[in-house]
């Protein structure tokens, strides 16, 4: 019997090996092309598998097959291909180890070869690998690298792309096998022009239902913003103020930039899961369901083991998301742990940023002592994978980096817009407010929104403020609860109703609300400026009051926030004169980042020796990681979806990247510590591996605080 790839599907038909070498190898070439190494490309894919020749690992998916609920024990199948390929190339042996259990270094790589009894498997399935595929027997050609792969930094990059390359055609043509209506699914045609179209429809649409100065003014950056995507690709920057229409801009110059270069999607990368979420609903209704993907959170999904997909986890790593969508919005945790990352499902999505248009929005937002391997890794994309990378904010840092150190701008003159749109007016609270001030002086606005530097500061206000009727957003919310308190708010607003909202920073990039008077307890400059963004956004009032205190009490996040909050109380002792014009916010940038180390964790120095495993260990943008929980919210309609969704995934019935993306906007992100203690209490039971389910007491999910435990510590620690 010739031998197979993987196990049965449903059909009870198992996977040809030698069709599957050959597909997910021209697959994987026409990834690459992009990157020119299409020939690399094809030869990881057509040697991937050679391993799986061997009558052990034949004999492994016997066993699967008659028991598929079981684990079996596990049958290497990497060392044949890692070790015929090598004369072609010194990097196809890391790419083929790595396809499973994710990139490791070239040191784990001569370990691995090394362990006995490895090279007599190696030689039996090459063996037989020669019978199958006869194209073995003759003498391997080296493939060159690309001659613009000139630095260590680049060829480590380069490695990346190709294995994602490697990694997302044999997941999909894996998954092509084991569930065929995906491989349909997949086929979301991009027609930048097309876009561009509806995009230049909805602007007028809105300008309009709301004609007016401000109007016209987005519609002259949009505009502005649109022509300038015609300029070849290149890094940019865009420096809007908040309520200058951002959103839309950026995306006019994306499309217009990808109709004129031929650009292949374009990925938006947000800070907050929140604002994903907005943007994302934004995009969908002006293009259309099919073509947004968004993809927020960390994947619930990700595995780091050697096993195939094969048996029980096999749903597993066919549910990582490729970012195969015309338009991707997802958060910069996601985005540049994966570019820095080693692991298969993380690293899948990586080849289709190469000729994409990749905005990061907020950029201010990129965390200082990560800044020298973030730009490095920009820079490699736009050089030598056609990426275009626009830099989007209202708060333009000035960034050391040669490169981007100043970005073409192509919004229109920052200075003269900015000054159109200054309508707020700071107050700075002369002495310090306890939570009972800070309340009194939320209490004395019938419409005002509230910013705390943390979830337990945001927490104690709102005990201390005692009113049932006032409202709260954080992480402890989960997105369709946060979705539904902002419909809300601007219900309330647009009604004259009373509304005081009182939050975390996650309001304040992004978030389209608009408040008569914002408070924002003392932190960043940049944060100040984005909380002032919510105040007066629409120029309803002649002058939107913003006032800014020092808590009595409180924290503040460690790192670089304390830093910047320190650095921003120095700049702002002599007043608040322009305190928001782009020249200002450059110079406090610019200080900022001399005082900090841009790679504090010796990441360049680590991806010069290509040890991936120790890049992906010392970059961490959130340095403790959470768990995403499924939580009780919901009308009953919404409950049953999710428990349907849940039961999916018990059941392991072959859909969990729809089931996953379905759960998404009813999950919380938990820190790993508190949820061992939560599960030591009974609170939490495993959906799947990764996924896990409260049920604990049903009240811990508040209507309006979100999840709240008894003792509070174990969530807010």
């Amino acid at each position: 019997m010739d031998a197979s790839a993987h196990s049965r599907n449903e059909a009870q038909q198992r996977h040809p090996l030698v069709a599957h070498l050959r597909d997910v190898g021209e697959l994987a070439a026409e990834f690459a092309v992009v990157l020119g190494a299409a020939e690399l490309a094809r030869a990881a894919g057509i040697y991937h598998d050679l391993g799986k020749f061997h009558p052990d690992f034949q004999a492994y998916l016997d066993a699967c097959d008659r028991e598929p609920g079981r684990r079996h024990p596990r049958v290497d199948h990497k060392g044949a291909g890692a070790t015929y390929a090598a004369p072609l190339s010194p990097l196809l042996p890391l790419l083929i180890q790595a396809h499973h259990g994710g990139l490791k270094s070239n040191a784990d790589l001569r370990t691995w070869l090394a362990k006995p009894d490895m090279k007599r498997r190696i030689d039996e399935a090459l063996a037989l690998a020669r019978v199958a595929l006869p194209q073995l027997q003759d003498a391997p050609v080296a493939i060159p690298l690309p001659k613009n792969i000139t630095t260590a930094p680049d060829a480590e990059m380069f490695v990346r792309m190709v294995f994602s390359c490697l990694v997302d055609a044999d997941f999909l043509d894996t998954e092509a096998h084991f569930n065929s209506s995906r491989a349909a699914e997949r086929e979301t045609a991009f027609d930048a022009a097309v876009m561009l179209e509806k995009l230049r429809a909805h602007r007028a649409s809105l300008n309009a239902r709301n004609p007016g100065p401000l109007s016209r003014l987005r519609e002259t950056i949009a505009e502005r913003c649109e022509v300038a995507g015609e300029r070849p690709p290149a890094i940019y920057r865009m420096t809007v103020p908040t309520g200058g229409g951002k959103t839309l801009a950026g995306m006019a110059f994306a499309l217009r930039h990808a109709a004129v270069h031929g650009k292949r999607r374009v990925v938006v990368a947000i800070p907050y899961t929140s604002i994903t979420e907005q943007t994302a609903a934004v995009y969908r209704d002006i293009f259309g369901e099919c073509a947004v993907l968004e993809h927020s959170s960390a994947a619930m999904w990700d595995e780091d083991g050697e096993g195939d997909a094969t048996g029980a986890h096999a749903w597993q790593r066919l549910a990582a998301e490729n970012w195969d969508a015309p338009i991707v919005v997802t958060t910069t945790v996601q985005l540049f742990e994966s570019l820095l990352g080693n692991r298969t499902s993380t690293s899948r999505k990586l080849h289709n940023l190469a000729g994409a248009v990749l905005i990061l929005d907020e950029v201010q937002m990129l965390p200082a002592k990560y800044i020298a391997p973030i730009l490095d890794v920009l820079r490699g994309l736009v050089d030598h994978c056609g990426t275009t990378v626009l830099l989007s904010t209202a708060t333009q840092p000035r960034f050391g980096h040669p490169e981007f150190a100043s970005p073409d701008e192509i919004a229109p003159d920052p200075a003269a817009t900015f000054a159109l749109l200054e309508r707020v007016r700071y107050t700075f609270a002369p002495e310090p407010w306890s939570w009972p001030d800070a309340a009194a002086a939320l209490r004395e606005r019938r419409q005002a929104l509230m910013v705390l530097n943390t979830k337990k500061d945001a927490l104690a206000v709102i005990d201390a403020l005692d009113d049932e009727n006032a409202l709260h957003l954080s992480t402890l919310l989960c997105g369709a609860h946060r979705a539904d308190v902002l419909t809300e708010v601007k219900r309330r607003l647009a009604a004259g109703e009373e509304c005081r909202l009182v939050t975390t920073q996650v309001i304040e990039a992004g978030v389209d609300i608009d408040f008569p008077a914002v408070f924002r307890a003392m932190g960043p400059l940049d944060r100040i400026l984005q909380a002032a963004g919510r105040c007066n956004r629409e120029g309803k009032d002649d002058v939107g009051e913003v006032t800014v205190f020092l808590p009595l009490e409180g924290g503040l996040p460690p790192g670089t926030y304390e830093m910047a909050t320190q650095l921003t109380r120095k700049h702002l002792a002599s007043g608040a004169a322009g305190l928001q014009r782009p020249d200002a916010v450059g110079a406090y940038f610019a200080e900022l980042y001399e005082r900090i180390d841009p790679d504090a964790d010796r990441i360049q120095e680590k991806r010069a020796r290509m040890d991936f495993p120790e890049v992906r260990r010392a970059f961490r943008m959130i340095v403790d990681d959470t768990e995403d929980v499924i939580v009780p919210y919901g009308d009953d309609a919404a409950r049953a979806t999710v428990a349907g969704a849940v039961a999916g995934l018990r059941q392991r019935n072959g859909q969990g990247r729809e089931l996953l993306r379905s759960l998404q906007p009813y999950t919380v992100a938990v820190r790993h510590g508190d949820i061992e203690r939560a599960a030591g209490r009974g609170w939490l039971v495993p959906v799947t591996d990764g996924v896990r389910e409260w049920v604990g007491d049903p009240h811990a999910y508040d209507c309006r605080l979100g999840l709240q435990l008894a003792d509070q510590e174990v969530l807010l620690t």
